[in-house]
């Protein structure tokens, strides 16, 4: 009867949203009275995952599942649930897990709730909130089938220390014929993620062309953050398309945003309403960005960010 959380993890090592959905199963597992689960693929460190509340992990050790595979993961994580006998199953809301929710669903005949950003209000009937209409807005949810599936929102509920000592476990899954097979996957490397960011800098066309975006790696380079770039720049070859987010590109729920020569289209603030503060940098007072923003500076990003870069050295150095 114990809460499962599958801990996403890239060679071998946990991500980020493992230890924010652990954390969020352990808070779940305390108001049901039960334990925390977790099913890690290919994963070496487990013992971190004590760290935030997990008491066992199931290890599935096989190397044809080094690369995510929808169908098989969702068919290995079922059955880990049906074994455990788990009424909640936690999964994140990162692109791979949103695409494997589904089938998991079917999987287990479960009632799904994705983007779920606080701890259930009620376990009886299970309750959660949930972000709405490209959050613009909020709703009460309630599962009312035997197994509930619960998608956690990126930096909504965090990651919290929870100390317990985990169990591992080997679990020999049988693990179906992949219809699709993953030959490689390219990737950058040596940088933040947007996926995994907590700042995220972004930059316009009001940079003017590709040749500018130096003071965007900078100013990111000393937050720790990720670059990113609106739709027009990424069509207009300035930069990859990994780094387009918006409606139709990566969705955005860092921290703090910070939108460099971008107007603020309806698709682009549909992708990034789910960070935390945003701060928009743009020469014109009626970007519609502005009505968005939680702090705003209406002056040239040429003259601005230099400088915003220089005092944020200084007060480092401080430190």
């Amino acid at each position: 009867m114990s809460v499962l959380v599958y801990t996403e993890s890239e060679e071998g090592k946990f991500k980020k949203t493992a230890l924010e959905v652990a954390s969020y199963a352990k808070t779940v597992a305390d108001q049901m009275g039960t334990t925390v689960t977790a099913i890690a693929f290919n994963a070496n460190d487990t013992n971190v995952l004590g760290n935030h509340g997990v008491e066992k992990v199931l290890q599935v050790n096989n190397s044809s599942l080094d690369k995510f595979n929808a169908n098989a993961y969702a068919n290995v994580i079922a059955q880990a649930a049906k074994q455990e006998g788990a009424k909640v199953v936690v999964i994140s809301s990162s692109a791979d897990s949103k695409y494997l929710a589904p089938l998991l669903a079917i999987d287990l005949d479960a009632g799904y709730a994705s983007n779920v950003v606080e701890a259930p209000s009620s376990t009886s009937p299970f309750t959660v909130k949930r972000t709405a209409f490209t959050n613009k807005a909020f709703n009460n949810t309630t599962i009312d089938t035997d197994v509930k599936l619960v998608g956690v929102s990126k930096n909504a509920f965090g990651v919290h220390e929870s100390s317990a000592s985990a169990s591992v476990e080997e679990f020999s899954a049988n693990v179906p014929e992949m219809g699709v097979q993953v030959e490689s996957v390219d990737k950058v490397t040596g940088k933040v993620t947007i996926a995994d960011a907590e700042i995220v800098v972004s930059g316009g066309r009001g940079l003017k062309g590709p040749e500018n975006w130096g003071m965007i790696e900078e100013l990111a380079d000393v937050l720790g953050a990720a670059t990113a770039c609106s739709k027009p720049v990424s069509d207009l070859g300035w930069r990859p398309h990994s780094e387009h987010v918006g409606q139709t590109g990566k969705p955005v729920a860092s921290n703090l945003y910070i939108a460099v020569g971008i107007s603020g289209a309806i698709q682009h603030l549909a992708g990034i309403n789910a960070s935390k503060t945003k701060v928009v940098i743009n020469t014109d007072p009626e970007a519609p960005f502005f009505k968005a923003a939680d702090y705003g500076i209406v002056g040239d990003a040429f003259e601005v960010v230099p400088k915003l870069i220089e005092k944020l050295k200084e007060f480092k150095a401080q430190q």
